[in-house]
């Protein structure tokens, strides 16, 4: 979601830096679009960091009935880089 906020930030920061020739009296829309775009930047390259060190752990839970009624539950985690064997 970062990644793609990112883009959006960039992209409305570009239209206000090179698409729109306002001129207000309150607001320079020139410096508000070059934030925007730095501020897109920052989170996109934030995503990215975040997705290249997102781990996945795979959780399976077994519950069994124990022979005198009892329930057992196992659970078993595995990351990636776990070797089966």
């Amino acid at each position: 979601m970062s990644i793609g906020t990112g883009i959006v930030l960039f992209v409305i920061g570009a239209i206000l830096t090179f698409a729109i020739n306002v001129e207000v009296a309150w607001a320079d829309l020139d410096l508000i679009g070059y934030i925007l775009m730095g501020a897109g930047v920052v989170v996109f390259l934030i995503g990215i960091v975040m997705l290249a060190r997102r781990r996945r752990t795979d959780v399976v839970t077994r519950t069994d009935t124990a022979p005198d009624g009892t329930y057992e539950t196992r659970r078993s985690t595995r990351e990636p880089g776990d070797d089966v064997v």
